[in-house]
C-alpha cells in the first residue's frame, strides 16, 4: 500500500512518520506531476487552508486532485484538509475541493491561543485529540457519518471514501485515525 501526502504546506511530515511506524509507504505530493504516481489513498494535512488552496491553484493541482478524489481515491483530511474537502464554509464564500457534503466553520474554536487537547470517542474508541485553530462541522448531509463529537460539535466524519477530522491525529502517539483510514482503503479494494 502506498499513500500520497499533500506536501505544499502544513504538517505533512508528521503523517509520514506515522505511516512509517505503521509500515506503510508514502510519498510527498509537491507538484502536479506527483499526482500521477500510483497511490492507494491520499492525506490532506493540517496547516493553513487559505495558503494550501492558493498553492493548489497556483501549482495547477486543484482540478486534478478534485477529479481523483471524486473518482473514489480514499482521502483523509485533517484540520485544514477538512476545510479543503468541505462543500462550503460557514460565512465564507471560499470553496476549494467542495467534495464532502458538509458546512465547516474555519477557526471554529478560535485563534491559536484557544488551541486545546482533550480525549473523546472516535468510532467508539477513546482517543487523544489535539485542536489547533480547529474547524468544526456546522451542518452535514444525510450520507455523512459522524465518527466523533466534542462538546456537541462534530469533529470527525466519513462520507463514502473520504474521512475528515477537525483535530490533528498526527500530533499524538495514538494511531487510531490512521489505522481507520488504512482499513477504509483495504476494505474498498
Amino acid at each position: 500500500m502506498t499513500i500520497g501526502i499533500l506536501a505544499v504546506q502544513g504538517a505533512f511530515i508528521e503523517h509520514e512518520h506515522i505511516l512509517n511506524q505503521l509500515h506503510v509507504s508514502s510519498f510527498e505530493i509537491r507538484k502536479k506531476e506527483d499526482l500521477d504516481q500510483p497511490m492507494d489513498g491520499i492525506i490532506l494535512p493540517g496547516g493553513e487552508s487559505t495558503a494550501m488552496g492558493k498553492l493548489l491553484r497556483d501549482l495547477d493541482m486543484l482540478d486534478t486532485l478534485k477529479e481523483k478524489i471524486a473518482q473514489g481515491l480514499p482521502t483523509l483530511g485533517t484540520c485544514a484538509g477538512m476545510i479543503l474537502l468541505a462543500k462550503s464554509l460557514y460565512q465564507d464564500p471560499t470553496v476549494h475541493l467542495g467534495l464532502m457534503d458538509m458546512v465547516v466553520a474555519r477557526n471554529g474554536y478560535g485563534r491559536q491561543l484557544s488551541s486545546f487537547h482533550t480525549q473523546s470517542l472516535f468510532n467508539h474508541h477513546m482517543i487523544p485529540m489535539t485542536f489547533i485553530r480547529a474547524p468544526y462541522i456546522v451542518e452535514k448531509g444525510h450520507d455523512v457519518i459522524v465518527l466523533s463529537s466534542v462538546n456537541e460539535r462534530i469533529v470527525a466524519v466519513r462520507q463514502n471514501h473520504m474521512l475528515a477530522t477537525s483535530f490533528h491525529p498526527e500530533l499524538t502517539s495514538d494511531h487510531s485515525v490512521h489505522k481507520y483510514f488504512l482499513k477504509m482503503i483495504t476494505s474498498s479494494s
